[in-house]
This record gives C-alpha cells, structure tokens and sequence, in this order.
C-alpha cells in the first residue's frame, strides 16, 4: 500500500483542464479527456433526449421510430439528383408575386429591418437601387425602413442565396430539379468575392455587373443549359470536385472549373452571340467560386426532399441572416429554431481584422446540411491556407462530423478519409447529446455596410438551435 501510494499518479482528466495542473505538478501524468455532459448539462433535458434516443425503457419505441425515420430521410438525401435544368431570365417570372409587390428575399429567418446587420442593410438599399425603386442611397434607405418594401426569406421561396442572399423581382435564377423526387430549387447567380451586393455592397460599380448579369450572362448561360438534353448534373460535379480537392462551399476551384467546361462544349452548338459567349466564359474562368450558388441550390434541392417525414430529427436547412444561426428539423414542420450568430474566425484580407466581422450570415451553411462544406473538410486540405488551420485539422473536422450524422453517403468520396463516404444527415439528438457542433466553412462580412468581403473562416452554429429543436421534438411527441 506504502508503495502505491508513493508512487506517481496516472490520471485522466473529465471536466477542467486546469485540474491537471496539481497532477503534473507533483510528478504525476495526466491526460485530458475532452468530454461535456449530454444534454447542454441540463438534467431535464438529458432525460428528454435518453428517451428521444431510446436509451431508456420506451414502450412506443419512440427512438426506434425517430431512426427510421433519420435512415428514410438519408435515403431521399443519397438518391437526389439534382439537375441545372433552366436559368430564368428574371424572378419575378418564378415568383408572381413579386411583379405586384415589391418583395425582396434574404438569407435566414425572418428579420425585421431594425434588426438587421449592416451588410443586409446595404444590400437591401443596393437591391432598391437595382430595381429602380429609388435613385439614390438615401431615398431607397427610406422606403425600406417606412416598410415599402415587404422581406422575405429565400427559403420559404424554395431558393438559397449567398451571405445577404438578396434577390429581387429583375434578377435571374438558376432553376434546378430533384429529378429523383421531383422537387424544385431556385437560386441567385454569383458575383465573385469582394465587393459584391450579397456582402453588402452597393456601389455602381455592383450595380453595373448585376445589369451585365441581366442582358448578357444570364441568357447566355440559358442557352448553354438548355442545350443538355436532361440538364447539367449537379451533384456529379460536386462528387468530383470532392475528389479534386473542393469541400464544395468556400472552395470551388475544381467545381467551377467541371462546370466551365460543361458550359463551354454546350455553348458552341448554340446561336448565342460569340462576344456573349467569350464573355460569359472569361467570366466564369476568373471566378474560382461561381458554381457556390449552384452548390447551394442542388443542396437546397437534395434536402427539401428529406424535410416533412414525421419523426426525423435530420436538419434539413441551416440559414444565417447575420443576426441570428436558425435551423429546420424534417419532422418539425417549418419552424425555425435560432439563436444569435456566432463570429467565424479565420484569416482576413489585407488591413482587416476579427473586430472589423459581422456575425455568422448566409444560407450557404445548407452545402453542410447537405454533407459538404466543413462536413467534407477533409477533401480540401488547400482550404486551410484559406481559412486557417492544417490538414490534420481539416481532416479531424471531417471524422468529428461522423459522432453526430446519421450515415455516410458513398457518392460522395473523401479521398484523405480513405475514399470514406461523407457524413451525412444531421441528427440534433446526438448533436446535443455530444455536445458536439457541426463546423461550417464560410466567408466574412464587413459589418459595415457597402465594404463587402474581407475574409473567410470557420464558424458552428449555436447549439441553443439544436436544444430548442430537441425540446420541440420531445413536445411533440409527448416525452416529459
């Protein structure tokens, strides 16, 4: 006993680093064990999540019932094919709507315009300028903030759009369809990095591109997609970019490089202008993250397909609208469960900095939901000169996202995983009950208005969105 007792401890950690310090100190080892009690440390809630896991006695089988409903909504997710089948040459054409209202859609949940960040603000007064609502800043501020302008949210529109994600009545949508399950999903086209009205901005020199987008890149690029008999295969380009070394959210190199030569053979057998033509394809060659938006909207398309299955704890949309992270669970309607935005952190152009960010912002946060972005870390170790870190980190992200998904898709291939497939299907239960976040690769706003980009990062959604969404799933299914 006298021996054991002199001898040096060995031990491991649970709770407070800092308890390691008296161990270490006294001539002993200790190893930290990166551990948080489930259910965000609140019994009543751990209790509602053992018995929404079915690791209690349940006489419904309610776990049961929730797992196969989780596996039938990553089926939907695995078999969805997403296909580019039209670019719509204005918005208003989709939406009625908004030829006998003026309405402008957003990324997130909804937000009053008192509440909205900076960069929302100038994208909205840069939208009304584009529409020719108002002639100047000034003017357009005032008729959003005296509520002559309705907002709503791209999501609820069936669409995604980048950081603001504005789209207004003029502008031109890709429309792609689930031609698996026959769902349809709209978005925005891309307008590079910088300065770019979905970061906020509104200059002339914005304004001007967006126009250019109305008379020569949009039609052209109609033509070139609607010269593919079945559409531009989507998720095709986005499994191999994977296999490229895009994560297929804040890098596109690969994807837009595919979808660049796709567009290029379809547009020679077109009659479209050739100054149209070289336009459109100089363009697109020197913008490394045109196919974002098509990423966005094929995962827009995969995951509505799993949404409205009664029992699934899935997320099947995580939105930012600057203000608040907000998500919507399948088998919990349209509600969204939000909570204020986290910062992303990572590097910043030139003569910027952390202090200079806004909070978390876009709807691109549904390239994860859908298994990419900060999901597929691993296949994308140049990301990490992007948005700080290693390789070793970008490929432990990816491994953790595996804790807290139901499945893995095997069409989508992580060459540093293995070639295993990507995680998939968010299951708030075990977010919560892991205490583990998903990660999501993202870019940085200026807070201010009119700025644009400074940099991009890594930010997790809040995990008061999943704890609310576990509470609303035990509500509904009567668990105390």
């Amino acid at each position: 006993m006298s021996k054991l007792l002199s001898s040096s401890p060995s031990v491991i950690n649970i709770g407070l680093e800092s308890f390691i310090d008296s161990v270490v100190r006294n001539g002993g080892t200790a190893q930290h064990l990166d551990w948080q009690p489930p259910g965000d440390a609140d019994p009543g809630l751990s209790w509602q999540l053992a018995q929404l896991m079915g690791e209690v006695d349940d006489p419904a089988a309610l776990g049961s019932k929730i797992d196969q409903a989780n596996a039938l909504a990553c089926e939907k997710v695995i078999a969805a094919r997403p296909m580019l089948v039209d670019v719509a040459l204005r918005a208003d054409g989709v939406w009625p709507e908004m030829k006998s209202q003026r309405i402008l859609l957003h990324a997130g949940a909804p937000v009053a315009w008192p509440q909205m960040c900076g960069p929302m603000h100038g994208a909205m007064i840069g939208a009304v300028l584009y529409e020719g609502w108002a002639d100047t800043p000034d003017k357009a501020r005032a008729m959003l903030e005296h509520g002559e302008v309705q907002f709503a949210q791209c999501h609820d529109f069936k669409a995604v759009g980048p950081m603001t994600g504005i789209i207004s009545a003029s502008m031109p949508i890709f429309v792609v369809k689930n031609a698996t399950h026959g769902n349809v999903a709209y978005t925005n086209l891309n307008e590079g990095i910088g300065k770019c009205l979905r970061f906020g901005a509104n200059s002339p020199d914005v304004l001007a591109r967006l126009k250019w987008f109305e008379s020569i890149l949009a039609p052209t690029l109609k033509a070139a997609t609607l010269a593919e008999k079945d559409g531009v295969d989507l998720k095709s380009i986005q499994a191999q970019a994977l296999l490229m070394g895009d994560e297929v959210h804040s890098r596109n190199a690969a994807a837009t490089a595919l979808y660049f030569m796709q567009m290029a053979t379809s547009l020679a057998g077109t009659n479209a202008p050739q100054a149209h033509v070289k336009e459109t394809l100089d363009f697109i060659s020197r913008t490394s993250q045109f196919f974002l938006n098509l990423s966005m909207v094929a995962s827009k398309a995969i995951m509505d397909a799993a949404h409205g299955i009664e029992y699934s704890s899935v997320v099947t949309a995580t939105a930012r609208n600057g203000t608040t992270t907000a998500i919507r669970v399948s088998g919990l309607g349209r509600e969204w469960f939000e909570a204020p935005s986290d910062m992303p952190v990572g590097l910043f152009f030139p003569g910027y900095k952390q202090e200079d960010a806004n909070p978390d912002l876009g709807d691109s946060a549904i390239c994860e939901t859908a298994g990419y972005g900060g999901l597929s870390l691993a296949a994308s170790p140049a990301l990490t000169l992007l948005v700080g870190g290693s390789v070793a980190d970008a490929t432990a992200y990816s491994r953790l996202m595996y804790h807290i998904t139901t499945t893995r898709n095997p069409a989508l291939s992580l060459p540093n995983l293995e070639f295993d497939g990507a995680p998939t299907g968010m299951d708030v239960r075990k977010i919560v009950d892991t205490g583990i976040r998903p990660v999501v690769t993202t870019g940085i706003a200026h807070k201010q208005a009119g700025i644009g980009q400074i940099g991009a990062g890594i930010v997790r959604p809040p995990m008061a969105c999943y704890v609310k969404a576990v509470k609303a799933l035990a509500a509904r299914h009567g668990v105390a």
